[in-house]
Formats: structure tokens, sequence, C-alpha cells
């Protein structure tokens, strides 16, 4: 459809340029649309604005460049687009979970970071316990981790976090009431090529309250080209990967 062949074009120009001042109108004439009509069938198709987007993907060439280069934070803060480094600095901490220095030396095997909730000390908003079922499309290479987060995009600390080894029913406890989207992910094996590959699951958005009497189903897939970026830094899932024989390459994270 020509709606989607839009789409794909302008987030092939947000991935291709991220580092450049990149804005709607920009983006809307390279792709041939009005900005009002790409803002529309970019949002309803990736769930999340071009300008969502395209943080995103800047925060996330920041985590590829921690990880795999020893460039100053400075220096990779102006790669990714930002004029200033504590504007990057206070972005990156607030979508990952933990400051780019300390990033990188985590995801190096260096020291622990703990991706649990904070717990409810009962003074903040009420909260429920919310179950579903987690279902995969391939056999699990890592545990399941599952979360209550703010937004469509996997950012920020959850709400309430849980692991299971494998597919079937969870359970989230004092996720809070109010909006709140749950995401899975996991890591598997694609036989053909050899890869480690990512998949992942949205439920959203949910309304929790007293009476939220519902069952979510995750069905975990390969990410598609219309998912953004992860941000936040899922636990065991901060590794490097290769395509060769006999499998992947990991880089222990330190995360529990």
């Amino acid at each position: 459809m020509r709606r989607e062949r839009a789409v794909e074009q302008a987030v092939r120009i947000i991935r291709e340029r991220y580092g450049e001042p990149l804005g709607l109108d920009e983006i809307a004439r390279a792709v041939l649309v009005s900005k009002f009509h790409l803002l529309r069938i970019f949002t309803e198709i990736t769930g999340v604005t071009p300008g969502r987007f395209l943080s995103a993907v800047r925060i996330s060439e920041a985590k590829r460049l921690l990880q795999q280069s020893d460039l100053a934070v400075t220096c990779i803060s102006s790669m990714v687009g930002y004029s200033s480094t504590g504007s990057f600095t206070s972005r990156f901490t607030d979508s990952v979970g933990i400051p780019p220095t300390r990033y990188r030396q985590l995801s190096r095997g260096g020291g622990e970071f703990s991706a649990r909730p904070q717990a409810d000390d009962g003074t903040g908003p009420e909260r429920c316990r919310l179950g579903g079922v987690a279902r995969a499309w391939a056999e699990p290479l890592s545990p399941i981790y599952i979360g209550s987060f703010d937004g469509p995009i996997i950012q920020g600390h959850p709400s309430s976090w849980t692991t299971t080894r494998r597919p079937g029913p969870f359970v989230l406890d004092h996720v809070p009431y109010g909006t709140c989207y749950l995401h899975a992910t996991m890591l598997a094996v694609r036989e053909h090529p050899l890869e480690t590959v990512l998949l992942t699951a949205t439920f959203g958005p949910v309304h929790v309250g007293p009476y939220a009497g519902f069952e979510a189903e995750l069905v975990l897939r390969p990410r598609a080209w219309w998912h953004p970026p992860i941000l936040f830094a899922v636990p065991g899932l901060e590794i490097l990967t290769e395509r060769t024989h006999p499998g992947f390459k990991r880089i222990p994270s330190g995360f529990k």
C-alpha cells in the first residue's frame, strides 16, 4: 500500500540520517506527502510519532556506540544528533535506565544492574495484579522478560517486572492504576540463516483499575521495520550477536 511505503521510506530516512537536525517537515518532503498526513499514518503504523521514533533511534545508536567503541560520551552525543551532552545524558538515562558511562561499563561485564522496580511503599497510586500468557514463535535462548511500561516504546523503568523460563502463564504484581503497555522480550536462534534474533511482543494500551478483568496474550515474534528500538537495558539481553556458526558472541552484561 502507498501509505505503508511512505512510512517505510520515512523510517529509512530516520535510521540513515538520525545524526542530522531532522524534522517532520523535511521527512514529509522527502517522502512526498504532507506533514499532517505523514504524522497520522506514521503513528498508526509504528505506534509512535516520527519525532519519538527519531529520538528512540538516536538513543539506540548511542547504546551501540557505547558498547562497541571507545568514543567519548561527548563525541557520541554529537554523532547521534545532540548539541548538548547534558541533554543527551539526561535523555539516555531516562530512556535506558542508567547513565551512558554506567551503561558502557555494564555492557562490557563490569558490575551489576538490577532492573527490579521499586517496591510499593503504599504512598503511590493504587496497584493491582495482572495476569496473562506468553507465547513464542521459537524456543527461548534466554529468559522471557515481561514488564509494564508507560508507553509503546520499551524505555524508562517498568512499574512491574517478571521473568519466565518458558512460554506460558505469567503474573505482574503491583501494577499501578492508569494506562500502561505490557512488553515482553527474549532471545531465540533462527536456523536459516543461523543467527540470534530478538523477539518481542506488546499488549496495550491497557487501562488498569479495580475492575480490570482481562488476560493479556503476548505473542513474541521477530521485530519488523516499523518497530521502534528497545531503549531500556533489558537484563541479560544487552549482548552483541554475530551470524557465524556455531552461534553468537556473548559479552556478559552483569545484569540481574
